[in-house]
Order: C-alpha cells, then structure tokens, then sequence
C-alpha cells in the first residue's frame, strides 16, 4: 500500500509502505532579481571538505547542505522527514527494500540530470570504497548506517547491511538492505548520502584520499571548488582558506524555490565575542552559537535572537584502549562523580540547558527514567579511584580549540572546569588541546584520545540515531568491548514496531549507564543570531537551516 502524507514517518513498523509528497512550488521570490549583496554568515570552523560524504561535522554540513541534497531532507524549520530529490517513497512491509520516485527536472550544477542511474552511482561509490575511505574520519556515516562495505579491510568494520541499488527507470530508484533497521529512512536524509553529479564523481576516482590514523590526506578536489557537483539552491564557487571564506553562488537552474540572495558567504570567526562584534559592526549578517551571557544584549539591541528547540546531547568520553584504567568500572564510576555537571549548567549554558542523565536528550522518545545516575560527591570518587588502586591516575584529556558547538558553546571554558573537578578528586590531567579540523575530529574518532569532550546533534528524529551512533558495536572512539550493551542497541535498533522499539530504547540506555562508557554532561537549546535587516532562515532543532530562505529586507 502507498499513502501519501505530509507527515514524517520516521519508523520502519512491521506494516510501514508509506510515501510522502512534498511540493516544489515557486515561491514570492521566483523571477525576482536577486540582491548583489551578500549574505555573509559567521560561522564557528572550518569545513573539513566540499566533498560531505566526507564528513561527519556540522560546520561541514552548515555550508554543504545548500549545495547538495539528498533523497529525502527535513520540513524547514523542524525534524519531520519530507521529500528531497524524491518526492514519493515507500517500504516494503519488512522494511528492507526502499523505492524512490524522484523528482523532474533536476539538474546538478554541472548541467548534468538527476536520475535513478546517478543515484545509484552515489550509493554504490559508498559501497564500494577501499583502503582511506574505510576510516571512521572518511566514511563515518555510511557505517553508521549501511555498516561496512563489499570487501571489509579491518576486522571491526561490521558486516555491510547494504545489498544493491536499482534503477529500474530513469525516475524510480530501489535501495535494499538486508535486514530492517531503525537508521531507514532518516539515514537517507543525511547530508553524508547527498547525491552528487555523475561526472563529478568519475572527476572524484581520479583524486584519492590517503594516510591513515592523524595523518589524513583529504583529497585535492574536496579542498577547493570546482569539481564538486549537487543539485542544491546555491553552488560553490570558491574556498579562500587563507581568508577562511566559503562562497556559494545563486543556482538558477535551481528545481524548487530559488535562493533570496544571489551570493552566501560563510566566513570562519572562530571566537564567540569576535562574531558578535562583527554582527553588531554591519560585516556579517548572521551568526551561530550565541553565548548565554549576549542573547539579552543582542535582542535589546533590535537583533534577531531565535533559539532552536533542545535535539542534542554534550558528553565526556573516555577511550578504553588508550588508557587502560578506564577497563575499570570503579574508574569511570569515580569520574562521573567527579564532575559537577548542574555547575556547566548553571554557568556555561543558555536558559533551557539540562544535566544529561544518558546519553539522549529527554526530547527523545526512548529516554528513561531509570538510568543509573552519579551524583557529583568528589569524596564518593576518591574512594572509588582508591578502590580500584588507581589513586594516582594520570589522563591525557583532549578538547577542541578554535570551535564552539551547539552543545559546547565554550570548550575552554567547560574543560577547565572538569579539569579542576577531577583534580578535586585526585586525577592528574594532561591537557591536550587541538584544533577543531581536522585534528580533533580525526584523532577522537580513530582513538587517539585517552578522555575527550564531544556531543552530537540529532541528524534525524528516533533514539538510534543517539545511542546507536556510538554504542551498536566496537568503535575505535570509545574502545572497549561489552556484548550486553552491543546486543541491547542492535535489539533495539531492528524492531521493527514503533512503540516496541522505544521500550527496548529505554533498556538500552539503562545497560549504557550501567555500564558508563562516558559521561553524558548536558543538553541544550542553542540560540542563532540575525541582523535586523534579513529575513533570516527558519531556524532547525537540527541546525540545519536553509540560507536559500534568506534575505534582505
């Protein structure tokens, strides 16, 4: 059966087939002439790469996300599911075989045309990659959602889930997985799997990536424009990284609604008050990331001061393999009694921010009520660190510089205050800070951190998208071993009944907490900044807003 609907289905029910049409109709601004001005937004860092298949960072997303589009995408604004370049799609009733129906008239950047064969040339490039590109740092999503690839080079790399792509005419494109999982659809809304052009990934084979472990070799044509193709609002024109600018230029042939600007500017301001100072100065329009302490000046002021609703979660991991006294229970135990996470809080976060007890926010359906929680009690850790004969602790701690996240509004800041928490408690610390990109996010993410501060943003509205990013498998960035949590995230994660599925969410964050792979610190709504002469974008709980609705008053 196919419905059409303009709700999200975010779930694979054990009956699903659902499609979902979203229009493409033109807008007020259609056949305007676009003003010559740019909108130029401050942003926090740097992308990592053009090339968003990529990444897995959101300063990366913020600037390819109006460039490139994926199967289905998110209503502006918030978290349900809609068409992207497809505009109907449904599910077999085992949820393992996915058709989409794309879009008309579509075009890539290059002059190319979108159709189901160039779909599956995006998928199966995935599929098929080898050697770098099998790095956490290169193919992060993919194995978040599809698992490994056709021929796995490392052992840990979990089985592939992927199991082909079909055009079966020019309009309709088959994806099938070989069992049901919870990351379909939304995987298929990520920014990761955003479809390029054909030519430009037969540009893309001839440019590799290579060097392994913090010593990554991003290929030539991710790192400056040119050769990358979507088929989103804006196209990339330029990346002054000398200048720290990233410039999109007003697609034309654009299928939906076109841009309100005829050129976006993202410029990399890497400090809060710096960004502030040059929104109140006229020299960018926007900016994101607004320190708690400036909402109230800003809006007194006549800015534009929305903030987002709460879809993220702020963590202190620890990595197993790194440091062997995090194998302890009574170690991790003692550090998250450790931390005074209500002082964050109270003196890092926006109004709205909360203690994280797991590791969702409490807006996910699948959060539990009875976790076990670790009170702060610096003497309770001490006797615990004594306990497991590891008085003297010592940590290397690692932080990101020249950042600040939605969830981490003040790395600084926010590390020296747990350094001083777990000094309290008898720990040698080590700092370790390193720059956003793409130091600190390659090197946690293969396990080059012993402790290390990161959170996450959802991609897409369901308990899997948190707790089975991390914990549905070994991962080198958390580094240890425990079937009772794997098997409690997989169980979850391939029920395929809706109201099933958020019951075994809950056990599963309680296996986590008992279990404490981390340290789950806080939530929080962060706020975004607009000058008083824009129309600004509807603002995301997913930080994925779309500049082609800004404009100028």
């Amino acid at each position: 059966m196919r419905m059409k609907s303009s709700r999200v289905v975010q779930t694979i029910a054990a009956t699903l087939a659902v499609g979902v049409i979203a229009t493409g109709c033109s807008s007020e601004r259609d056949g305007e002439a676009s003003n010559d001005k740019p909108f130029v937004f401050g942003a926090a860092g740097d992308p990592a790469s053009l090339d968003p298949s990529l990444a897995s960072d959101g300063e990366t997303y913020r600037v390819t996300r109006q460039a490139f589009e994926a199967l289905l995408e998110h209503e502006s604004g918030g978290s349900e599911i809609v068409g992207g370049l497809a505009e109907e799609w449904s599910s077999n009733d085992a949820g393992t075989e996915w058709t989409f129906n794309l879009r008309k008239g579509v075009k890539f950047h290059d002059g190319e045309d979108l159709n189901a064969a160039a779909v599956c040339k995006n998928y199966d490039r995935w599929y098929n990659w080898e050697g770098t590109y099998q790095l956490d740092a290169l193919s992060y999503y993919w194995q978040k959602v599809f698992g490994g690839f056709a021929k796995n080079e490392n052992k840990d790399i979990p089985e592939s889930n992927y199991d082909g792509c079909t055009a079966e005419d020019d309009s309709t494109v088959v994806i099938k997985v070989k069992k049901a999982t919870a990351n379909l659809p939304g995987g298929f809304s990520l920014q990761a799997l955003a479809i390029h052009s054909p030519k430009s990934i037969d540009a893309y084979d001839k440019d590799k990536a290579s060097g392994k472990g913090d010593s990554i070799s991003y290929p030539k044509y991710s790192q400056e424009a040119g050769t990358v193709a979507g088929t989103g609002p804006f196209k990339i024109s330029s990346w002054n990284k000398g200048n720290k600018e990233v410039t999109l230029e007003k697609f034309d042939d654009y299928w939906g609604d076109k841009a309100g600007v005829g050129k976006l500017v993202f410029r990399t301001i890497d400090e809060e008050a710096a960004r502030r100072q040059a929104l109140q100065a006229g020299n960018i329009q926007g900016y994101d990331l607004v320190a708690p302490s400036d909402v109230a000046t800003l809006e007194k002021d006549g800015f534009q001061v929305p903030v987002r609703d709460v879809f993220n979660i702020f963590y202190l991991a620890f990595t197993e393999e790194a440091n062997k006294a995090f194998a302890k229970k009574d170690v991790r135990q003692a550090i998250a009694h450790a931390i005074d996470r209500k002082n964050i809080v109270d003196t890092q976060l926006p109004d709205g921010g909360k203690v994280a007890t797991q590791f969702m926010p409490d807006t996910i359906d699948g959060f539990s009520d009875k976790v076990t929680t670790y009170d702060h009690d610096p003497k309770k850790a001490k006797d615990l660190l004594a306990k497991a004969g590891e008085e003297n602790l010592k940590v290397n701690f690692c932080y990101p510089t020249e950042v600040t996240r939605p969830y981490m509004p003040a790395p600084a800041d926010m590390f020296e205050i747990m350094k001083a928490d777990l000094e309290k408690a008898g720990v040698s610390v080590t700092p370790k800070p390193m720059k956003w990109t793409p130091d600190y996010i390659d090197t946690t993410r293969d396990g080059g951190c012993e402790m290390y501060l990161l959170g996450w943003t959802g991609d897409f509205n369901d308990g899997y998208n948190f707790i089975g990013t991390w914990f549905g498998g070994y991962q080198k960035e958390w580094g240890f071993r425990d079937d009772k949590v794997f098997d409690a995230v997989k169980e979850a994660g391939s029920e395929p009944v809706t109201e099933k599925r958020v019951e075994l969410y809950k056990k599963a964050n309680e296996v986590i907490m008992d279990y404490l792979p981390g340290v789950p610190i806080s939530s929080s709504p962060p706020s975004i900044a607009f000058a008083k002469n824009v129309n600004p974008p509807e603002v995301s709980p997913l930080t994925q807003e779309n500049f082609a609705e800004a404009s100028f008053k």
